[in-house]
This record gives C-alpha cells, structure tokens and sequence, in this order.
C-alpha cells in the first residue's frame, strides 16, 4: 500500500489557538532538548537528572506519535523520527550518561515497546541524521564523528527492534563530504550489520545528484529527492525514467521511499498553480537557488503535487514541508478529493 509520511514533529490542526494552548496539546508528542552550555552550567547531579527527565519524556513522545500515526489512515501510516530523541548522545564530555547501565536497561526496554507498536499499527519509520553527518569527509576525524553519530541512531532502531532484515527502518543522510561516491564506498564496510540494513542515501541539490547517488546502488537503498533534483538541473524526473528504475533496484524488493518538498508560497506569490515552475525561467526572473531549495509549509501547487503523486505507485512518499502532519495529509486529501476528520 502506497504510504505518505511527515517528518519529525506533530502540529495540531487548529492553528487559531493561542500559542501557549498549542504547546501543552503538542508537548506529548514532540522531544525536548537541552545544550551542552546548559548542561555543562550545572552540577553533575543536576545534568543526569535532566538527561533522565528528557530521556523519559522523548521516549514516551516517541510512543505518543507512533500512536497518532498509527491512528490515520493506512496511507499516512508514516513518520521519521527526531534525531534528537536522547540529547547529547554522542557529544564528549556527556555521553557517558548514555552508557550508564541503568540508562541501556531503559531505553533498550521502552524503545522495544515503541517498536513493537509501529509493526503492530503497520506504521514506517525511519531517521534522518542532521547535515554534520559527513561519512565522505575527507577529513578522518569528522568520518570518526560522524560514524558514532550514524550509529547512535542504529542503536534506537536495534532498540526498537529493526535493522534485523534490509531496509525495514530507514536512517537516511546525504552523500556530503568531498570524497563523494567512493568514501562512503570507503566506510562502509566500518558500519555495523544494522546500520548497513539500514543505511540509505539520498540525492542533494549541490555537489552529488542522482547519478553519484547510483554509483552506490549495489551497496545500499537510494532515495530519490526530486526537489532536489529539480533545483539541481531544472528537470522534473519521471516514475518511467532508467534511473529512478534503478533507484527502485536499490531496494531489492522493499518498496522504495522519496522525498517531496516544494519552494516556499512566500517566495512564488503569485505563481500559478497549475502549473509547474520553470527553473530556467525562474533564473532567468532573478530567483536564487540557494531560496528555491527551501521547504514551503504545504504542499501548495496542484501541478507538483500531481508530479509527485505520480511516484506513488512505485513508492511512499516522505513530505519535507514546514507544517508536517499537516502538510502530508492535505496532499493524501487532495489525492483521493475528501478531506480526513
């Protein structure tokens, strides 16, 4: 079943609510953090007191949202989870709280529940490590950090049970990092075998495109950003086209996932929407680049939408959109023309 999914955060539907009324019905689901200023401000006791307060509460919120997700219908059973569920996880001076026995036994046992929750509901999950998560770094120390920061993630999937068979959770990062195509060819065989279940990578709009990104596809999963790719050569690349084929490849059999965002309303006023935008035109205008990459907060041009639901066939779709939940199930409502209470 064709699945569209939203990433992180959960936005509640009625946004003429004061914000303070906002925030105490989305507190539930969403993680909360801390700094390492802060925490290197306080005493010792004070610090792991918050890290356990924050632990308890993201994890829980992690449970609260698969439970949210696994409410909606079975198309928008979907969601990437927050990196930032256990703060400062692999930062030096505190992650020792991390490894703390009690703090394992913890987590090991609530995550567990979160996940047998998600595949009991049927709902896909996955992580996106931030943009510091460089494993084609040419310089070996920020590869040592970012392996630990891509493991750290596996470990919340082991936990929750996945990363046993491929691709059945999601942690996705960027090629980045100049050695492109051949470093992450160069550590992988470092990763752990969870972490090569579930490793995939995904197109950008500067440096690596699709075709790096193939140069990978006998390794590991790739995902198709077609916003990317569209900022990056002006092209709206098709469900039929050889590469997105070989994309699919990549999965061996698991259905793939893409990734769907659109420029920002604010920055297209005007722009019809029925149409799709023209890049070379748009450059042409004035427009930037470095603007049309960002993420609109829905899904605003019928004519990109349909572009993008055309892959649904083929593929689930993950929504980068500044409204979240919001945003994904406007584009399922206008996918099937009704609208869910």
């Amino acid at each position: 079943m064709a699945k569209i999914g939203f990433a992180c955060k959960y936005m509640h539907h009625d946004r003429t609510l004061k914000k303070k009324e906002l925030e105490a019905i989305e507190r539930p689901y969403n993680n909360r953090c801390t700094t390492v200023a802060w925490l290197n401000r306080q005493t010792r006791d004070v610090a792991e007191e918050r890290l356990y307060e924050l632990m308890q509460h993201n994890i829980k919120s992690f449970d609260n949202l698969i439970t949210y997700v696994g409410g909606l219908p079975d198309e928008l059973r979907m969601v990437r989870l927050g990196s930032d569920v256990l703060p400062v996880y692999t930062e030096p001076t505190w992650g020792y709280f991390w490894r703390r026995n009690d703090v394992r036994e913890y987590c090991e046992r609530e995550f567990a529940k979160v996940g047998e929750k998600a595949r009991a509901l049927g709902v896909r999950c996955s992580m996106h490590p931030g943009q510091f998560t460089v494993l084609a770094s040419d310089n070996p120390e920020i590869v040592e950090r970012s392996l630990e920061e891509f493991e750290y993630h596996v470990d919340v999937a082991r936990w929750m049970g996945f990363g046993q068979q491929y691709q059945d959770f999601k942690i996705n990062v960027h090629i980045s990092g100049r050695k492109g195509p051949a470093g992450i060819i160069d550590v992988y065989p470092r990763l752990s075998p969870e972490a090569r279940n579930t490793i995939t990578i995904e197109n950008d709009e500067n440096s690596w495109g699709i075709e790096a990104s193939l140069e990978l596809r006998k390794h590991l999963a790739l995902v198709l950003d077609i916003h990317h790719h569209w900022v990056k050569t002006g092209e709206y690349i098709l469900p039929t086209d050889d590469r997105f084929l070989r994309i699919v490849d990549s999965w061996r059999g698991v259905r793939p996932v893409i990734h769907y965002s659109v420029s920002r309303e604010d920055l297209l006023v005007g722009h019809n929407t029925n149409s799709l935008p023209n890049m070379e035109e748009l450059l042409e205008q004035g427009f930037k680049k470095q603007k049309l990459r960002a993420h609109s907060d829905y899904m605003w041009n019928t004519a990109v939408n349909d572009w993008a639901l055309s892959f649904n066939d083929t593929a689930d779709i993950m929504v980068e959109s500044k409204a979240k939940n919001l945003a994904s199930i406007k584009l399922y409502e206008s996918s099937i023309n009704t609208v869910c209470v």
